[in-house]
């Protein structure tokens, strides 16, 4: 495509910007001249907003171009505020295959990727989408639920490394604190008894205070945590393990003390923002979803109706649907790995937890395991199915009614309605 070609597209310039932590390598066509000039700009704030600057004035604020590797990270996040510069994203792994085609060196620094990018959007601008952020308050739910997981995860992390302390010199507390290691309970008494000596020391009438004050009320239950704690003997008495765990033991603890409060809190602004969301009618109306999973899913599809032209492309995108590879003869079929793991994981755990609310969903997955599929493919499909519902719903922005759903699978006279009880 030659720079005439270029500036018919309508933009003033194109841009490829391999960014990173410091700096952005930036190499620009100015598509009336066809001159390419490469730049490095820090990434900073303040030498960002000049540098946007000097281009909106150098090319009289026209629009233009910016391919990047992703559509989210701090430097698109700048780029936004900018209404004349549209951002093109690229998948990291189609561009690091078109990098491999380009470059047979297998050479790889950052104006060479710059200039890369820049060509890919000079060349094949029709295979790439000019991004549409979605609005303010789903962008906001997305961030939320995602770094929520990410709590979460940390805390079964955390969680994990108290129980396997424990295990290791005071395993009764596994019994004494409760089910869950990362609940305020738990987490208060092995900060006040990390050691079975100092629990042993607490009087009853201190213990029965403490359980009460954690909403504890089982009297029978804490009489025999009591009669448990006095007649307990220590798993060690070697006090250089005993000590060194304690220390474990109640760092750990704190810091789930702490975790565990904030999970809460994200919770509560999540609730918060989702019941006051334009969708939140249609993501809830979803069998399963639930308070966690609903703003997932809705976070998942965003707000933008055009961003799919099909559920086909919801399936590739979300990674649910797999990839078919053939050479000859043969057909390998296998896990799609360029995709958002996230919204992947968002759309299998629902469709799991749709099996206790639907009776389709429970019936489509036990088909799906009596052909011999083991679990997690059952659901994966069961999944792969959901997102066709959940596209048509969320593009026709109408709320999910299983009994429509039944009766139309009756009417095409589909065998999935033969099994359900």
């Amino acid at each position: 495509m030659d720079s005439q070609a270029s500036e018919a597209d309508g933009y003033a310039a194109l841009i490829g910007i391999d960014w990173a932590d410091k700096k952005h390598d930036m190499v620009i066509l100015d598509t009336k001249t066809g001159e390419k000039e490469h730049v490095v700009v820090e990434h900073t704030p303040e030498a960002l907003d000049e540098w946007v600057t000097g281009l909106a004035t150098r090319i009289e604020e026209g629009p233009v171009a910016v391919c990047v590797e992703q559509a989210r990270g701090a430097l698109v996040h700048n780029l936004m505020m900018y209404g004349f510069i549209t951002i093109y994203p690229i998948n990291p792994q189609a561009f690091s295959e078109y990098r491999k085609a380009m470059c047979v060196s297998g050479a790889k620094d950052d104006p060479t990727d710059a200039a890369l990018l820049l060509d890919y959007l000079e060349k094949h601008r029709d295979r790439l989408r000019a991004w549409q952020p979605d609005d303010e308050t789903t962008r906001l739910l997305g961030i939320l639920v995602k770094d929520r997981r990410k709590a979460v995860d940390q805390r079964t992390e955390l969680t994990n490394r108290l129980r396997a302390a424990l295990k290791g010199y005071f395993s009764q507390a596994l019994d004494w604190v409760g089910q869950e290691l990362h609940t305020p309970m738990a987490c208060d008494f092995l900060l006040r008894w990390p050691t079975l000596k100092a629990v042993k020391g607490a009087r009853a009438k201190t213990l029965r205070k403490f359980y009460y004050g954690h909403k504890s009320r089982q009297g029978h239950l804490i009489e025999e945590r009591i009669q448990q704690i006095r007649k307990a003997k220590p798993l060690t008495t070697d006090m250089a393990v005993i000590d060194a765990s304690a220390m474990v033991v109640k760092m750990v603890a704190g810091q789930l003390r702490l975790l565990d409060g904030a999970i809460r809190e994200y919770d509560k602004k999540i609730k918060e923002i989702f019941s006051k969301h334009k969708d939140r009618d249609i993501f809830e109306s979803f069998p399963g979803a639930g308070a966690s999973l609903a703003p997932r899913l809705l976070s998942g599809m965003g707000t933008d109706r055009e961003r799919y032209d099909n559920s086909d492309e919801v399936q590739c995108t979300t990674g649910i649907a797999p990839v078919t590879e053939r050479s000859g003869n043969m057909e390998f079929i296998h896990w799609r790995w360029a995709c958002d793991k996230f919204t992947r994981q968002s759309f299998h755990e629902f469709a799991n937890c749709s099996r206790q609310y639907c009776d389709w969903a429970a019936a489509f997955y036990e088909q799906q395991r009596q052909r011999g599929k083991k679990h997690h493919a059952a659901v994966r499909s069961l999944a792969f199915k959901w997102i066709r519902i959940i596209y048509r719903c969320w593009k026709d922005r109408v709320p999910y009614d299983d009994e429509t759903y039944v009766n139309s699978l009756k009417e095409r006279g589909s065998p999935l309605y033969q099994l359900i009880g």
